[in-house]
């Protein structure tokens, strides 16, 4: 056994322990076919999986996450109307931006259902969208492009505060040690 497989394996003992000792059993649905008796989950309510609520910080940082997906997604089809239209500088990389910028978009899109779904892998490429979409913006406010960088920062700001609100962190780094 290689030295991740026994760090993951320790990783998900403590999580079950963890979740067995801070919140009570649930009881999973039999199954359809009828011949199973209903077994006890150890997932706690809270958990993405869980019937419990998503905190308010996670969905605010998945939907300023999907704004920002969709933001993108309207600048390359800008940029595609620009080539159909003749006003880009050169139509080969005028269609390379565009498809660049859908693909972008998409995989924008797919972090913020990640980050909707309390995944944890979408919690770094969503703070790394809000740091370039930050630094981006500064630049937009410094063209001056006020229209594309005032919203830009607002939703950078809001992206990484709802991203390091406690409640997302808890949620989206478990394991970590608070301070007592």
């Amino acid at each position: 056994m290689g030295s991740r497989s026994r760090a993951r394996a320790r990783a998900q003992a403590s999580q079950q322990s963890a979740a067995l000792s801070a919140a009570p059993l649930q009881h999973a649905p039999s199954a359809p076919s009828g011949g199973l008796p209903a077994q006890l989950s150890s997932v706690p309510a809270d958990t993405p999986s869980g019937a419990g609520p998503m905190p308010m910080a996670v969905r605010i940082a998945a939907l300023v996450q999907a704004l920002e997906a969709a933001g993108v997604l309207v600048a390359a089809l800008m940029a595609g109307i620009d080539v159909l239209t003749g006003k880009s500088y050169h139509r080969a990389s005028g269609v390379a931006i565009t498809l660049i910028g859908i693909a972008t978009a998409l995989a924008l899109g797919y972090v913020a259902r990640g980050l909707n779904g309390g995944r944890r892998w979408a919690r770094t490429p969503a703070m790394l969208t809000q740091l370039f979409a930050g630094i981006f913006s500064i630049y937009l406010l410094q063209a001056p492009r006020l229209d594309w960088g005032i919203p830009g920062i607002i939703l950078a700001v809001a992206g990484f505060g709802a991203l390091l609100a406690p409640a997302s962190l808890k949620l989206l780094t478990p394991g970590r040690v608070s301070k007592s």
